[in-house]
């Protein structure tokens, strides 16, 4: 599918309950599609929605209108609408994320960590792992931390395992919240590359990165957020 990933018309708000049920408002009339084998960018300043955007693609938040639609084993699925069971086959499947932070099991060694995404998809333990340590070495993870779990490495160190955890599948489309933010010039030379690969094998990516260099090598057009921020006056 040419645009395996359209959004069309979608506005979020949160409601404080503990304020009163205060609405905040955030985005509004957010529409574009994304191609198969490209690197959107979402642009614009610090507060105009886009983690909001990413997190509403992946279904960690609801939507108050709008249309979310992917082509999920072999049939259109609206995520706005779709019940929790499809939300998690769609994560399983066809979208995946890269957040900045690493959530897991705390007693988890990285390997495993990394490794995971493709045994729940069946995927042989060994072959899994043996893919993860690659995606570990590329990234310049010292394999005497592989066995470890992550919770006393460096936040960069962290980042690394989170972004093998998040590259290691064929998800056909990608999101990217800021996965470079914790990185050193090398290493954020590797993730450039693997972006590049992902898009020359075809799946579709959508990011946020504040780091220009970074931007302006994987970026195939800037998705201006500014044109769908609503005003941040609340009511």
């Amino acid at each position: 599918m040419p645009t395996p990933l359209v959004v069309s018309e979608l506005a979020k708000t949160f409601t404080m309950h503990l304020r009163d049920g205060i609405e905040l408002p955030v985005v509004e009339g957010v529409s574009f599609a994304l191609r198969a084998g490209e690197c959107a960018v979402l642009g614009g300043p610090s507060g105009a929605g886009k983690s909001s955007i990413l997190k509403v693609l992946y279904g960690n938040y609801s939507v108050d209108t709008g249309q979310i639609i992917v082509q999920h084993q072999g049939r259109l699925v609206d995520i706005a609408a779709a019940a929790p069971r499809t939300v998690l086959g769609v994560r399983r499947h066809t979208i995946g994320y890269v957040s900045q932070f690493l959530r897991t099991l705390p007693r988890l060694a990285a390997l495993d960590i990394v490794a995971e995404p493709l045994t729940a998809r069946g995927v042989a333990a060994a072959k899994a792992r043996d893919k993860a340590a690659g995606l570990l070495s590329r990234l310049n993870l010292p394999e005497k931390l592989w066995s470890l779990p992550p919770a006393t490495f460096s936040g960069g160190e962290q980042q690394r395992v989170n972004i093998a955890r998040g590259f290691i599948t064929d998800h056909p489309v990608l999101l990217l919240d800021e996965p470079t933010a914790s990185l050193d010039a090398k290493n954020r030379e590797v993730v450039i590359a693997l972006i590049a690969e992902k898009k020359q094998g075809g799946v579709a990516l959508l990011g946020i990165f504040h780091d220009a260099g970074v931007r302006e090598a994987v970026a195939d057009r800037i998705i201006d957020v500014t044109q769908f921020a609503m005003n941040r006056r609340v009511s």
